[in-house]
Order: C-alpha cells, then sequence, then structure tokens
C-alpha cells in the first residue's frame, strides 16, 4: 500500500495503512492467489482487446515477488522497514490533494499508529539484531511526523507517540538478542534477487561481471585523476575535489545551479523523450535524516506538478568536522553527478514520462532495478554524450559513484554467501570505492540487511545488455534516443521484461 500510494498515487490507500499482522499477510497471499488462479474460467467480454502480455508478464513477476518475499522468506517478521514505511506520514505533504483532504486522510493514518505498532511487535520476532539497530534511527525520525508547526497536540497524538516508543523499545530489546542473522544464504539470495526482477540469477556470472566492471570503472577513475593531478595518487586527488564543497547556507544554491545545469542539458540534447523539467530543491526533513537526496515526483495517479529534489544540511549541532565530512558529499561535481541521477535525464525525467504510459497495470507496479538502474545508467550515458565538456573531474565523479554502487553489489553477493565478512566488506569499500572508513561500515551493513543494494548496478548491466541487443537488431535504424525513447514507454518493469522494447518499437 505505501508504494501504491506514493509511488503510483493510488490515493483510494490515504489513511489506509497496510495490515502487517501475521492475519493479514495470509489474508493478503490468499487473496493473491485467488486473483492469479481464477476457480472459474474468466473469458474476455466479447468486443473487449485481449489482455496485453506485457501487463500480464508484469502481473505475474509483482505475484510471485510478494508471495516469495511473504510467504517463503517471511520479510514482515524479518524487516522492520516494511512496518516503519506502513508508519509513514510524509506522503501526504506532497500537493497532489487539497490541503483539507491530505490532514484527513494523514489524521486516519495516525489514529492507525497503536494497532499498526501492536501488530508489528508482535510479527517482528525473527529480526537480526543489526537490523534491529539499523532500523532505529529511521523510527526515532518519525517522531518529526507526530505533530505539525501551530497544532496543538492531542491525545490522539499523544497515544500515536506511546505507540511509537513501544516499537523502538521492542527494536532495542531486539538489538540485544541474536534471534537471526540477517545473511540469507545462497539460495536464498538467488531466490530474492530473482523473485524481484521476474528473471533467474546466476550469482557466480553476476560476481564475474562485477569484477570486469570494477577493472573498467578503475582505469576509468585513475586516467580521470591522472589527467586532475599526474604529480599524486588518486586517493590524494579525490580528497583535493572533495574540498570543493558548499557551504551548509550555500547547499541549496549550489543544488538549484546543479539542476539547471543538468536540465538545460538534456533540453539541448533531447536524448530523452519528454519536454522540460521543472524541480524545485528543498530540504529533507528529518524524519528522513539517513538520506543523502531524495527525489519526489508526481505520481502518475495524481496531477502534474514539479518534482521536490531534497538534500539534507547538516544540523548545526554537529561538530565542524562531522558538518565538513556530511558536505564533502556534495561536492561540486559529486553533487551534479548526483543531479544527473536524481533530476536528469534520471528519475524526474523517467517519472514524468511513467505517467503518461498507456497501462494501469506498468504505471502503477515499477521495478525497484529498472528505476534504479536507468538512473544510474544515465550518470554514464551524460558523460559519454558529452555532459561536463570532457572535464576530468566530472569523469572522476562518475566513476567513484559507480564503483561505490559496484561495491554494493559484490558485497552483497559476498555477504550473503559467507564469502565476505563485515570487515571484509567494509575494507572492499575502502579500497574499491574510495569510501571513507567510518562510511564504509555503513555501506557494509546496508549490503548485509538490503539485498536490493545492489540493484542500481544489475539494473544498468541489464540496460547495457539491451541496448547492446537494440543496436544489433536495428542496425543503421539504431540511435540512442530512439533506444531510450522506446526503453522509457515500457514504464518500470521487471528486469526480465525489458527486450519487450524490441518488439514494440516498430519505427
Amino acid at each position: 500500500m505505501p508504494a501504491a500510494r506514493n509511488d503510483a498515487g493510488r490515493h483510494e490507500y490515504d489513511g489506509r495503512p497496510q495490515d502487517l499482522s501475521e492475519a493479514g499477510i495470509r489474508r493478503a497471499l490468499s487473496a493473491i492467489t485467488s486473483a492469479a488462479h481464477p476457480s472459474a474460467p474468466q473469458p474476455d467480454r466479447p468486443g473487449t482487446p485481449a489482455r496485453d502480455a506485457l501487463d500480464e508478464a508484469t502481473l505475474q513477476a509483482f505475484e510471485y515477488a510478494l508471495s516469495l518475499r511473504f510467504g517463503d522468506l517471511q520479510m514482515h517478521r524479518r524487516g522492520p522497514y516494511l512496518h516503519i514505511d506502513n508508519l509513514d506520514l510524509s506522503g501526504y505533504e506532497n500537493d497532489y490533494a487539497p490541503q483539507a483532504e491530505r490532514a484527513r486522510a494523514r489524521r486516519d493514518h495516525l489514529d492507525a499508529w497503536p494497532d499498526l505498532v501492536a501488530a508489528a511487535v508482535t510479527t517482528l520476532d525473527l529480526v537480526p539484531a543489526e537490523q534491529a539497530r539499523a532500523a532505529l534511527p529511521a523510527v526515532q525520525g518519525l517522531r518529526h511526523q507526530l505533530t505539525r508547526p501551530g497544532q496543538e497536540t492531542t491525545s490522539r497524538d499523544r497515544q500515536a507517540a506511546e505507540a511509537l516508543e513501544r516499537l523502538e523499545a521492542h527494536l532495542r530489546t531486539t538489538a540485544r538478542a541474536e534471534r537471526a542473522s540477517p545473511v540469507l544464504g545462497e539460495d536464498g539470495l538467488t531466490r530474492m534477487l530473482a523473485a524481484t526482477e521476474g528473471s533467474e540469477v546466476d550469482l557466480g556470472s553476476l560476481a564475474v561481471r562485477a569484477d570486469t566492471e570494477r577493472d573498467r570503472l578503475t582505469q576509468l577513475l585513475e586516467e580521470a585523476c591522472h589527467r586532475i593531478d599526474p604529480s599524486t595518487d588518486v586517493a590524494t586527488t579525490l580528497h583535493h575535489l572533495d574540498d570543493d564543497h558548499p557551504t551548509a547556507l550555500g547547499l541549496l544554491a549550489a543544488t538549484r545551479e546543479a539542476v539547471k545545469t543538468v536540465t538545460d542539458w538534456v533540453d539541448k540534447t533531447q536524448l530523452i523523450p519528454g519536454g522540460h523539467l521543472t524541480c524545485r530543491v528543498g530540504l529533507l526533513p528529518e524524519s528522513q535524516s539517513h538520506e543523502v537526496a531524495t527525489m519526489t515526483a508526481a505520481a502518475p495517479g495524481e496531477p502534474d506538478r514539479p518534482g521536490w529534489f531534497r538534500v539534507r544540511r547538516p544540523p548545526e549541532h554537529w561538530q565542524a568536522r562531522d558538518r565538513d565530512a556530511w558536505l564533502r558529499t556534495y561536492s561540486r561535481h559529486q553533487l551534479m553527478n548526483i543531479a544527473v541521477h536524481e533530476v536528469a535525464p534520471g528519475h524526474l525525467a523517467h517519472r514524468q514520462i511513467l505517467r503518461h504510459v498507456p497501462s494501469e497495470v506498468r504505471r502503477s507496479l515499477q521495478s525497484y532495478a529498472t528505476s534504479e538502474g536507468w538512473a544510474h545508467y544515465s550518470e554514464e550515458m551524460a558523460l559519454d554524450a558529452g555532459f561536463g565538456d570532457g572535464d576530468p573531474r566530472h569523469t572522476a565523479a562518475v566513476a567513484r559513484d559507480a564503483l561505490l554502487r559496484l561495491t554494493r553489489l559484490a558485497c552483497v553477493i559476498g555477504l550473503h554467501t559467507g564469502e565476505l565478512t563485515h570487515q571484509q566488506a567494509a575494507a572492499r569499500f575502502e579500497a574499491e570505492a574510495h569510501t571513507p572508513s567510518a562510511l564504509a561500515a555503513q555501506q557494509a551493513t546496508r549490503c548485509l540487511l538490503d539485498p536490493q543494494a545492489g540493484d542500481y548496478t544489475r539494473g544498468k548491466f541489464a540496460i547495457l545488455d539491451l541496448r547492446d541487443q537494440a543496436r544489433r537488431h536495428w542496425g543503421p535504424g539504431f540511435t540512442h534516443t530512439r533506444f531510450h525513447t522506446a526503453l522509457l514507454n515500457l514504464g518500470a518493469p521487471p528486469l526480465t521484461l525489458l527486450p519487450a522494447l524490441l518488439g514494440a518499437d516498430r519505427r
């Protein structure tokens, strides 16, 4: 329901959070089974068009993924973030409907918190200690959603706050226990990755490809850094590049400048379909303090509106060195690459096109790997198309971000198959992606707790493979604009269904 409401704009689910209790999950899985295998034939009515094959395949892929995640793997018992997302109220801040209507839905949703937390505390009985510890900041961030400026705290608000305290207490207790391991094992990881994208996964081949890609990206980074300063090593050059970052007060202005640069470039090159993109810039709320940058765009079921590109200003109470370390994340050229990913030709451009996909199924069901894969693919695609005007500082930023995401994929595989320890995974982030040691440990934890952390690169690989197929299939008729148009007009279907564009585009 959170994804349907916020990503697809299905606001019939406003104020109606998901029932993630054991009984609620059983009912939902039963409903999926009944819909997928009706007891009686359901022939199409005379005169109605035949069902779209891509829609049917998309439905089957998502049905299978849900059955595996909640049936076999029981992620509602292992994963606190499912319950945290179910509590989240931030989507009601988007201006998709009159404020009074959104406020009523928000009130209904908040009033459901005690019941939702009661179900969460009962259901979350297989949470690994590491998962519980990692989820605590997100639970604490929900406190900032309890009340709104200028509004009086009511007894209903206090009940919601007390419920949130119970969830936090449950996770703190779990964090001190050793109930389960976060490691899925080779079979569990294979099934998880296969189910989410409706395709077979060969972890061995994927790991080998990641090694080959790491060699290519490392060479790209080293060559760029040598062009910047041939007298020093890569690490020193990257450190100096990070010195060029905005101040806390200048962060929003620098982000607006980056947005203008990327949207103007996309308008000029016309490498993707669609008109000019309008994007506002703002700060992330405290409830999303774990994020570096986010994009919120009008969902397919909502009226059109500008996108919101949000970044995080470090809190004033942080020590100076911590504030500086955070702002280095937004160094000039890294921020520009973040804007390519989040705004154009990445997420905002994709979501604007998704609004017009002529299929309710594909507007509503969106693959994480396809969506993140496109945004990640866009970074080097833009570089190859001339974005950055050959400046090696921008090339270094693109290669560095790609190495970070590639290392996530390698560490997801290594950690869940038992080939890597957490310490070894953190060391790989430091050595291969030039990640600071404190952040490297966090990245290793993310790979352990979120098997889809590698989907950025997995999605990029699928799009690159598809581009090669389109080039062979279309011959002299291939252009990047034609390929991107055909790809984005599919929406964001599971990776296994992307080759449908070769048959859909007959120009």
